[in-house]
């Protein structure tokens, strides 16, 4: 009896060492694919079926320890859809993990500063992260707008300049709301609160942000030409400004005219005194700040250096002395 006592003993304590070693083999012994794996874990998919379809993949050793494991956790409906990537030895714990987690693979998509809302919405296109026809439509819908918490005609202006990563499959609303709500991140009250001081609101102070980004590459350079653009408003001298007489021109063809200066349209600003209707591109940081905190200058003038740089002057004698030096210069 005794004896027989043993070897039961003996035989269960083997076979939950056996269990044990079994179980450590699928929840926590790493397995590495092959080769690179994208797996698109489509919405509504049970945990079940992941876990056979990785299997089958050679990213998990078995499904058993994926499904006891989540299922012990209470994390079997709390996984998230999206493309994983698996390319590196994981244990189903830290596949589970990856899952609740939505550790997925993301795309990236880069809106430099200074680009217009067209210029944006090609960018996306041509991307493949979404429809022209929808995002031009839903830039310029008076309700999706409002959605975003804008009272302005279109999201020009509104698109924040930055690298943006993000789960592929994301719909064109989505995506644009995501350009705006890092807008409104980075346009902080104190930066609202000095634009106030200088008699600039929300939309006007994107407006003069968006200029001061299209004349200037040098983010140096930006508080000088806000402050040109400041001291002509404080004066009621119109602004006098190249990249918003281009703005308003129908399929600018890249050569400014004389005829260009002379015809009226809103954004034409040798004609109109004061600021255009709206932005004419989307600025970046540097630019919002300066736009808000121009430096101090009595400068009413700039002209380009040619190698990025400008001259800045008080009068305008001074400033046509400074158009013929360097406008010579490069047309030599």
């Amino acid at each position: 009896m005794r004896k027989w006592l043993i070897a039961t003993v003996l035989l269960t304590l083997t076979g939950l060492a056996i269990s044990a070693a079994y179980l450590y083999q699928q929840i926590w012994s790493p397995l590495a694919p092959e080769e690179n794996i994208d797996y698109q874990l489509k919405p509504g998919t049970s945990l079940s079926k992941v876990a056979n379809d990785l299997h089958k993949l050679g990213v998990l050793r078995s499904p058993i320890g994926l499904k006891l494991l989540a299922k012990l956790c209470k994390q079997s409906g709390k996984i998230q859809s999206g493309t994983y990537r698996f390319s590196k030895a994981a244990t189903s714990e830290e596949i589970l993990l990856r899952l609740v987690t939505g550790d997925v693979k993301k795309v990236g998509l880069t809106i430099p500063e200074g680009f217009t809302l067209a210029q944006v919405i090609d960018r996306i296109a041509q991307a493949g992260f979404g429809n022209k026809n929808k995002l031009e439509k839903l830039a310029n819908d008076p309700e999706f707008i409002k959605s975003l918490k804008l009272d302005v005609p279109n999201l020009e202006g509104y698109l924040y300049p930055e690298t943006y990563l993000f789960t592929p499959g994301i719909d064109e609303a989505q995506l644009l709301r995501m350009l705006v709500e890092q807008f409104h991140n980075q346009l902080d009250p104190a930066l609202l609160k000095k634009a106030k001081q200088l008699n600039l609101n929300r939309h006007q102070l994107v407006t003069l942000a968006s200029i001061i980004e299209k004349e200037t590459g040098l983010v140096k350079e930006m508080p000088l030409i806000s402050s040109v653009f400041h001291n002509r408003l404080r004066r009621g001298i119109p602004l006098q400004t190249d990249p918003t007489v281009i703005y308003g021109i129908k399929n600018f063809d890249g050569n400014l005219t004389r005829n260009h200066l002379k015809t009226p349209t809103p954004y034409n600003t040798y004609m109109i005194k004061g600021l255009p209707p709206g932005p004419i591109a989307n600025p970046g940081k540097a630019a919002l700040n300066a736009a808000a905190e121009p430096a101090k200058s009595e400068y009413l003038y700039f002209v380009a250096r040619g190698d990025g740089s400008h001259y800045f002057s008080k009068t305008l004698k001074e400033h046509n002395g400074a158009v013929r030096k360097y406008q010579l210069k490069r047309n030599r």
